[in-house]
């Protein structure tokens, strides 16, 4: 059930009770309008604590906030465990964790016995990079400029854990569908002995989605496995990992989902498990949950995800994508006209979510960015974060959320197009 156009409950409603259906001959109108609805999105904002005064938080790339409500839910659960330790934990908990488990594999449309709990896309990124076995002195591995760096990392690493090569590309900059694709196609034909590459959904640098499908198609036709990093995709873009035909993937619910800190998932094919090493503080076992080894985690953080998917689906993941998309387009394509700036996402709605990076012009050093950022939250109180790691130089990234309005996506275009003017 999507959030009335009219109704929108805050404050004292109780999960999962979020919103109540829509009035008689209301309607909901398609994403792409809706997104444009302030009044609409502002009752979505109230569903959450409100950031400092006078700031524009336009970084919500790192995670996302839980709504008020869940966060209170999140509360009460820390307090049970606190209160009931090991009377709960040594009991009604491992039947409660299968639920979530349930719960989550219904929301990405695959097996309960497919996914297991981590603490994050990063654990269950180095879960499969560490664990995957297929690999044999001799063979290569694959890599892009955009990837995320502990991924980077991890593939790296793999030269001296399991004696491949590794290659590394760069995508392009202007990108479009085609040479993207391009470029992986003549890595792949120039290195034959790839057999297992990264690819990120969406790129936390700046904001890039790939054609996912089209180079997973690409790879699987030369014998290459996909390890796909969802990290910012999921709750930002609208997909399933069975459209995809992924194997592998790492997956955040802190993220866009906005669920607790520390909660993350990785998943594996059925069929695919046994080509990811048991974690070894496990023993032998076919089971996806012996992939990883958490030991004592934040079981409340895990409890009460399925109160953030809620939200989640009460909102409406076409709606949620749709208002990103505009909140991005409001600000990178009108300074995408103006020559001072450079905008590293294209204008192909296929190819970006809400997230994207800018540079000045002629400004791709770490310290130019690390300054405009400065700049911007010194002088103007908009918060946004620096990226590094581009092949053609470093950059700052906005990531707006459902927080925001158009009116601050304004304020941060005057902004820009000041600082663009003086010295920063």
């Amino acid at each position: 059930m999507e959030l009335s156009r009219r109704t929108l409950l805050t404050g004292a409603a109780a999960l999962p009770a979020l919103a109540s259906a829509a009035a008689p001959g209301d309607e909901m109108p398609p994403p792409a309008e809706l997104a444009k609805d302030e009044a609409w999105w502002s009752r979505v904002a109230a569903l959450y604590d409100a950031p400092p005064e006078g700031m524009i938080q336009l970084e919500s790339g790192q995670f996302g906030a839980m709504t008020t409500n869940v966060r209170r839910v999140y509360e009460r659960r820390i307090a049970r465990i606190n209160r009931e330790t090991t009377l709960y934990t040594r009991g009604q908990l491992y039947a409660d964790l299968a639920d979530v488990r349930t719960n989550v594999a219904a929301m990405l449309g695959v097996d309960a016995d497919e996914i297991a709990f981590t603490r994050g896309g990063s654990e269950s990124m180095a879960t499969l990079i560490g664990g995957y076995n297929r690999l044999k002195p001799g063979d290569a591995v694959l890599y892009a400029d955009l990837d995320y760096d502990s991924m980077q990392t991890g593939m790296e690493a793999l030269a001296k854990l399991r004696g491949v090569s590794v290659v590394r590309i760069e995508l392009p900059e202007p990108a479009t569908r085609q040479t993207i694709i391009d470029v992986y196609e003549r890595a792949l034909r120039d290195h034959p002995q790839v057999r297992m590459m990264l690819l990120t959904h969406l790129s936390h640098r700046t904001g890039l989605v790939p054609p996912v499908k089209e180079i997973i198609a690409l790879a699987r036709q030369r014998n290459v496995d996909v390890l796909l990093d969802v990290g910012h995709a999921l709750g930002q873009l609208e997909f399933s990992l069975r459209d995809l035909d992924v194997d592998f993937a790492g997956i955040n619910l802190h993220k866009w989902i906005a669920g607790p800190l520390g909660v993350g998932l990785v998943y594996v094919r059925k069929e695919r498990i046994p080509d990811i090493d048991p974690c070894l503080l496990e023993g032998p076992s076919a089971k996806i949950e012996a992939r990883v080894h958490t030991g004592t985690v934040n079981y409340a953080a895990l409890l009460t995800v399925p109160d953030a998917i809620t939200v989640h689906q009460s909102i409406g993941l076409a709606n949620k994508a749709a208002r990103l998309r505009y909140l991005r387009d409001r600000w990178a394509e009108v300074l995408r006209a103006d020559p001072r700036f450079e905008i590293l996402t294209p204008n192909d709605s296929a190819m970006h979510g809400g997230i994207t990076s800018f540079r000045i012009k002629g400004k791709t050093s770490p310290a130019d960015n690390l300054a405009l950022r400065k700049a911007l939250f010194e002088r103007h109180g908009i918060f946004t974060v620096e990226r590094l790691g581009p092949a053609k130089g470093a950059c700052v990234r906005v990531s707006p959320s459902f927080i925001n309005d158009a009116a601050q996506i304004d304020r941060l275009v005057v902004a820009l197009r000041e600082l663009a003017t003086v010295k920063v």
